[in-house]
């Protein structure tokens, strides 16, 4: 039996700002970008969801891992997309975060980085 997760990790908070409206609005497309970056993590995969607010507008989904999750919020009216990426026990949310930007090619972005867990009696 593998040892469990521990609860410290790292959150990843991302904007990403100048993004063309098209790499915005496909949850298929989205879905496999997420996945894609959660396997350059080397995160475990075990479910995903994403929604599409209608034709030329934004989606919200999520890849759940057992690392933690990744989610992406979209605003292809204004060119932005929110990245949330925590990942906990060996997986490192900085290569998902790489490959999200490489595909979906900001101008601008804005990282914050949280250390979750770290503290406390654990």
């Amino acid at each position: 039996m593998s040892a469990p997760h521990r609860p410290a990790g790292i959150h990843l908070l991302a904007d990403l700002h100048g993004i063309d409206a098209a790499r915005l609005v496909s949850c298929e497309a989205l879905d496999a970008l997420l996945r894609a970056g959660a396997a350059a993590a080397g995160a475990t995969i075990l479910h995903s969801h994403f929604h599409s607010f209608g034709p030329g507008h934004g989606v919200t989904g999520v890849v759940m891992l057992a690392e933690s999750h990744i989610s992406i919020h979209t605003w292809p009216e204004f060119g932005f997309a929110a990245a949330d990426i925590f990942m906990c026990g060996d997986a490192a949310p900085q290569l998902a975060l790489d490959v999200i930007e490489r595909a979906l090619a900001p101008s601008a972005r804005s990282v914050q980085t949280i250390s979750r867990g770290a503290a406390g009696p654990i």
